[in-house]
């Protein structure tokens, strides 16, 4: 078994060095005094609530959102419409509810995989939004963690946990400094190191039964990066009989996760 290697924390958010405090910031940043970021949306939300590792410094509702949330371990101080809306990113849907929060402290690598499931890999993936529906399609099909490298790698945000409706609280994400040694160390834990590419073989999920995979996906436009191609066992691409050349990221996970997980 590989040495456990410690992965880095996420960094927290920056603030800006100059704001009055008296005015709430935009794009889900709390103020200088405050910590942490706003998370916004029913399934966020509640999927915080319900995580116990998730620390939460304030809880605010409409009246209207604030029943369904009367048996929350924190309770919400209700609040108008409109501060809601000066709290969350531009037209964000937040339903009448923002909760402040710290960002998650990721678990052990050694830890994480010893969750079920098969492990995504992001390779420079830098939309918030696309990392959150992919989050949403890991926790739909049962995946173990989703890994990034740190340094190309969003934090956590208000956008990420809206687009992963409650999935971020519930798929870990792991942050390494460098991806390629994370896919080696993935090897050594005895993963089959899948890249989802174009030219690759169809994936077909039949052809993995009895293996454990580790399915990388590069940034849309780019795609996986040479050193991370490299790496890969296996080059695949999803079967796509229609006129288009290819899939935004996040749907082809979900296509690819799918069609891995048909098979158990």
């Amino acid at each position: 078994m590989a040495k456990r290697t410690s992965l880095p924390s996420p960094k927290r958010i920056s603030l800006p060095k100059e704001h009055d405090a008296s005015v709430p910031s935009r794009a889900g940043r709390p103020t200088r005094n405050q910590p942490g970021y706003w998370i916004y949306g029913h399934h966020a939300v509640e999927a915080a609530l319900d995580n116990p590792d998730r620390v939460i410094h304030e809880f605010l509702a409409t009246h209207e959102a604030s029943a369904q949330f009367a048996h929350a371990r924190v309770s919400p101080q209700v609040v108008d419409r409109e501060r809601l809306d000066r709290l969350c990113d531009r037209d964000a849907v937040h339903q009448g509810v923002c909760l402040r929060v710290e960002p998650l402290t990721p678990p052990h690598f050694l830890d994480a995989l010893s969750r079920p499931g098969p492990i995504l890999v992001l390779d420079q993936v830098t939309d918030p939004r696309n990392i959150g529906a992919i989050l949403r399609s890991a926790a739909a099909f049962g995946a173990c963690a989703v890994l990034v490298q740190d340094r190309n790698t969003p934090q956590e945000s208000g956008s990420m946990a809206k687009a992963a409706s409650g999935a971020l609280d519930i798929v870990p994400i792991l942050r390494e400094v460098n991806l390629s040694r994370a896919l080696a160390s993935l090897q050594r834990e005895g993963l089959w190191i899948v890249g989802l590419d174009a030219g690759g073989t169809r994936l077909d999920g039949a052809a993995f039964s009895g293996r454990r995979i580790a399915l990388v996906l590069g940034a849309e436009g780019a795609g996986l990066r040479r050193l991370t191609r490299e790496t890969c066992d296996e080059i695949v691409s999803v079967y796509m009989p229609g006129n288009m050349e290819s899939l935004n990221v996040s749907n082809a996970a979900a296509v690819a996760l799918y069609e891995i997980a048909r098979i158990k």
